[in-house]
Parts: structure tokens; C-alpha cells; sequence
């Protein structure tokens, strides 16, 4: 028998580590095109208007999705916190609907259980800590709902953190800021550091007894993009034992693709559109991407992340966040979710073990969760 090639060896260890997936946005896609209908966009199908569907998943070798219960930071506080419930209803609708191919889960046992019953873990991250309209007792009942991560901001600063793309306001985390991350530690809720800004970021990590996540960051020394984790980070982020899921969003891959972001987000200021409205930038974009086209990134872009994070950060300490349905293109050969299969090829031909592949894809994260849940049951 001739030796297999990259690809199918990545298929089979897709087969034995179902990938763990730390961000993905297709319920936002839902809500904005059929509002939750799955009778009018129906997954069980392949999507044409999506990055995501199930039979995508089952070729991406997916075992596991943390579902984004996103909302735009713009929402004022109670509005906020309204789209998110109704964002995890969303989940849990989908999630009982497909439940032959998809199985509830809210801890690491649940993952690894879905696995052996060949469903596909359907977990839930909330994306910004306007979600919570400072209180902790709307954090405690979104733990309650299922929900296993907060990012602590999106693209706006909240009254308690500052994030990577606003004008810096309180240093990082307030007292309440803190108060929020141990909260979530003595839940058993992780902490999710990507979009906040470097000083929220340290102060997270100073604050934290449990480990925290990236769930879809790249190494800002291979793209200069604030969404991205200084090596100073890394290094503390390795010491804590959390994982970042490097993101294949191209302006976070790129370094000619955030330029084109920066550009971009100087014509929509022009026209009175704030790059940071996620949901007005994104209907800009539209429009300028036809006089002005969006650089490609590459699958080799990726890998330079995901290696530059190992070597800084160690293999115990990397996974992969995808964010599909979270942007508008994806790197040329990863256009969808059915597209992991190609990177972990990419990774084989590199020279990465099958062992550290599996880290990568799913043993990181299992054990992030492990501690995560360890830490509080010993709070």
C-alpha cells in the first residue's frame, strides 16, 4: 500500500480527536435571515447562505461547537441581555431539533460522551460582557442556561473592561471587572480574553485562579491587529494553563488584510459608520469590497499562527477558534467549516505529530475545560 497522504491522515485523526471548535456565529446567521426558522434554512441540508451546516461539520471532522450566543455591543444593557436570552433559545431549539446529530453539553464529560454516541457536542459562548448588563446575578443564570464562557467585551468597551478596539477608559478591569472574573471562576465559567484590549487581558490573568481562553485570537507578532495576543500574553497565558484558539478571520491572519480592515474602517468613519458597530460595518463592507477587494489569507497564514503560539506559548496551550459565520471571507481553501480537514493536512506536512495534532484540535481545550470545572467545585 502506497503511504497515505496528508489528507487522509488528517481525516482519520479527525475521526479519533473530533475537533473542538471555540467559536462559531451561526446563530446570529439565523436570527438575522429566517429568525430562528429552521423550517425555512434547514441545517440537516448543505446551506448556501452559511460558513455552517451539518453535513459541513461531519466533513470538517467537528466534534464538538461552541455555539456564539453573540449580540452587538451597541444594544443598550437590557436590550442586550433580552437577544442574548433569546440567542441561547435559538441554541436550544436548534440543538433539540437536530438531536440525532447534535447533543446538548455543558462540561468536558458531556464533549467526550457526544463523541462516543457520534454526535457533535453543541456547547454555548456569550460574546461580550454587555451581554450580562453588569450583574452578576445575569452571569450566574446564563451559567444556569448553559452557557460556558463570557467574552468579557466585543467591540465596545463595557463600564468594567476595556476592549481592543475602543479608546482605553478604565486601565484594563475595574473592581466590578474583577469581581466579574471571579465570579465566573467560582461558577465554573471561563474566561474568554479575545477582543479585549492587552490591559484587560493582564489584569484577567493577574485576577483568575482557573485557567482562561482565547476562543478565536491569532499571535499579534505575526499580524499587528489589536484583536490579536501580545507574546507577553502568551507567555502568562501558558503559565495559567489557559488555551488560545487561534481564529482564521483573514483581518486576524493577514497582515495585508488588516491593513485592508483599517483602510476600510476609515472609509465607513467617513460615511458616519463606526467599524465598531459589528452589524453597520459589515453592510459597509459589502458595498466597498467592489471597488476595493479584500486581500486573501492563506491556510500557511494560519499555520504561522498556530506555530508561532506553540512555539511561544508551548503545544499544551494552542486550539482553534474558527469564528465561521462571524466575517465575510475566510482563507482561500477554508471557506467553510468542512475546511479543517485541509489545515490539519497542512500541519501533518509541517512535521506536527499526530500527538500534538490532537492537542490542538481537542485535548487542549478538554482539559482547559477539566480544570475550569475543577476549580470550581474546589471554590
Amino acid at each position: 500500500m502506497p503511504p497515505a497522504s496528508p489528507l487522509d491522515r488528517a481525516l482519520a485523526l479527525l475521526d479519533e480527536h473530533p475537533l473542538v471548535d471555540g467559536h462559531n456565529d451561526l446563530l446570529w446567521e439565523l436570527r438575522e435571515q429566517v429568525g430562528y426558522d429552521l423550517d425555512r434554512l434547514d441545517i440537516a441540508r448543505p446551506v448556501a447562505t452559511t460558513n455552517t451546516d451539518l453535513p459541513r461539520l461531519r466533513a470538517g471532522g467537528v466534534g464538538a461547537q461552541f455555539w456564539s450566543v453573540f449580540v452587538p455591543s451597541t444594544l443598550p444593557g437590557p436590550e442586550a441581555v433580552v437577544a442574548t436570552l433569546e440567542q441561547v433559545d435559538g441554541v436550544r431549539r436548534m440543538t433539540e431539533r437536530y438531536a440525532a446529530q447534535l447533543a446538548p453539553a455543558r462540561t468536558s464529560a458531556d464533549v467526550v460522551a457526544a463523541a462516543r454516541e457520534g454526535r457533535i457536542a453543541s456547547l454555548m459562548g456569550a460574546e461580550g460582557g454587555h451581554s450580562i448588563a453588569e450583574s452578576l446575578a445575569v452571569l450566574r443564570m446564563l451559567y444556569a442556561l448553559g452557557v460556558r464562557y463570557l467574552t468579557l467585551t466585543h467591540n465596545d468597551n463595557v463600564p468594567w473592561a476595556d476592549s481592543a478596539t475602543d479608546v482605553p477608559a478604565v486601565g484594563g478591569l475595574t473592581d466590578f471587572g474583577r469581581d466579574v472574573v471571579r465570579e465566573m471562576n467560582r461558577i465554573g465559567m471561563m474566561v474568554d480574553l479575545s477582543h479585549v484590549a492587552a490591559t484587560t487581558m493582564r489584569a484577567a490573568l493577574e485576577t483568575t485562579r482557573a485557567p482562561v481562553i482565547f476562543s478565536h485570537s491569532s499571535a499579534h507578532a505575526v499580524c499587528d491587529s489589536p484583536r490579536n495576543v501580545p507574546d507577553d500574553v502568551l507567555g502568562s497565558m501558558a503559565r495559567n494553563g489557559g488555551v488560545c484558539m487561534v481564529t482564521l478571520v483573514p483581518e486576524f491572519v493577514s497582515p495585508a488584510t488588516a491593513e485592508w480592515r483599517v483602510e476600510a474602517a476609515a472609509a465607513a468613519a467617513a460615511t458616519g459608520v463606526d467599524a465598531k458597530d459589528w452589524v453597520a460595518f459589515q453592510r459597509f463592507v459589502r458595498g466597498y469590497v467592489v471597488e476595493h477587494p479584500k486581500p486573501d489569507a492563506t491556510i500557511e497564514q494560519v499555520v504561522a499562527h498556530l506555530e508561532h503560539v506553540r512555539e511561544v506559548a508551548g503545544i499544551d496551550h494552542v486550539g482553534i477558534g474558527g469564528d465561521y459565520d462571524g466575517t465575510d471571507t475566510f482563507p482561500v481553501g477554508l471557506e467553510d467549516v468542512s475546511g479543517y480537514p485541509r489545515l490539519v493536512a497542512a500541519l501533518l506536512d509541517r512535521g506536527w505529530s499526530e500527538g500534538d495534532v490532537g492537542q490542538l484540535v481537542r485535548g487542549n481545550v478538554l482539559r482547559v475545560m477539566r480544570d475550569v470545572e475543577d476549580a470550581a467545585d474546589a471554590g
